[in-house]
């Protein structure tokens, strides 16, 4: 038995396999058009496919599905945020969002995360493994089939470093925007990073096209240490030398993630020091009001706080804008159902 994750296979190595096994070599393009075009979950939808070789398929190279746990609905604003259960019986979250311009999705790169922010719930309880990119794919298919819709927009940003699931991440990345596959527009997914600097060089040649956000949260290097553990290896300085070679690589434009916590990172002081950190950068600042968290002390900064920590960007013509907090009814910040979920499991 092979056990080979086939929903991770490009359209070359999954024409491998069905040299192995003696068919056309058409079959690839079916197979692949069946579980990234129809997004089924199951071989047996697979109407062209000859049954013999579904069922050495269904055997030898089982097709990953996530199961739905619960799914939770804000009334307030739409958002939905999902929790699925994977093959090993982990759990991970997913958050969708609609927008006037379309659906966008929130998906998790790891189980837990081992960074240590100390703001976020999904590093409560430390990492527990990659995930692979069909269940990076399966987050979205699973909700695009159920729905019935299309998301227009992927966001990786949910539990997890996705810089520090690199292979996956780019594997997914490329299987995603195919051509004869979901063909998702590359700029139209973003990936979020904590600042792992040496992935942040790589992703810059590997997929050029997509947009990269950066988690920063304050334009001090101690104080940052003191909330991101992962500046004592990548030290402020060296992360926005990185951001800089980023936007001379690409051309592209990187936003700076700015969670406002309140007492912690959101007086005027933050505010200047934080416009010359960037000032001359091809960026833009996404000022985040914190989602409270129950096993954490921090509370969001007050409304006034941000309107003034951003009026002082805007006069230091720093492209700013303040993101809208969508799901605050249904624990939509990262990590917060899942560990909710583990909780009441015990």
């Amino acid at each position: 038995m092979n056990n080979v994750d086939i929903k991770s296979l490009t359209i070359e190595e999954i024409e491998q396999i069905i040299i192995k096994l003696k068919q056309p070599r058409f079959r690839a393009k079916q197979l692949f058009n069946w579980i990234h075009v129809k997004k089924i979950s199951n071989y047996r939808e697979m109407k062209n496919i000859p049954y013999a070789l579904i069922d050495i398929l269904m055997i030898d190279y089982p097709l990953i599905a996530l199961n739905e746990v619960s799914k939770h609905e804000d009334n307030k604003d739409g958002t939905v945020k999902y929790l699925f259960e994977l093959k090993d019986k982990q759990l991970v979250e997913t958050v969708l969002m609609k927008y006037k311009y379309g659906y966008s999705i929130c998906i998790s790169s790891q189980v837990g995360c081992k960074m240590g922010c100390t703001f976020c719930a999904s590093t409560i309880g430390g990492l527990k493994r990659q995930l692979l990119p069909s269940e990076m794919l399966d987050q979205i298919y699973v909700i695009e089939r159920k729905m019935d819709i299309q998301i227009h927009s992927v966001v990786v940003m949910g539990t997890g470093e996705p810089l520090d699931n690199y292979d996956n991440l780019i594997r997914f990345i490329k299987l995603l925007s195919h051509e004869k596959g979901r063909h998702l527009s590359r700029r139209n997914i973003t990936v979020s990073t904590c600042g792992i600097i040496d992935n942040i060089n790589r992703i810059a040649i590997d997929v050029p096209q997509i947009n990269l956000a950066i988690s920063l949260h304050s334009p001090y290097n101690d104080k940052r240490k003191e909330i991101m553990p992962i500046t004592i290896k990548y030290p402020l300085n060296n992360l926005i030398q990185a951001c800089s070679y980023y936007t001379k690589k690409t051309g592209r434009r990187i936003t700076f993630e700015y969670s406002l916590i309140n007492g912690v990172n959101d007086d005027i002081e933050h505010g200047k020091d934080l416009a010359k950190l960037l000032k001359g950068m091809l960026c833009h600042v996404n000022l985040i009001p914190i989602n409270s968290v129950d096993e954490r002390d921090y509370l969001a900064a007050d409304k006034g706080h941000i309107l003034r920590f951003k009026e002082v960007l805007d006069k230091e013509k720093i492209p700013t804008t303040i993101r809208r907090s969508l799901g605050q009814n249904i624990d939509a910040a990262c990590g917060q159902l899942r560990n909710r979920h583990l909780k009441d499991q015990k």
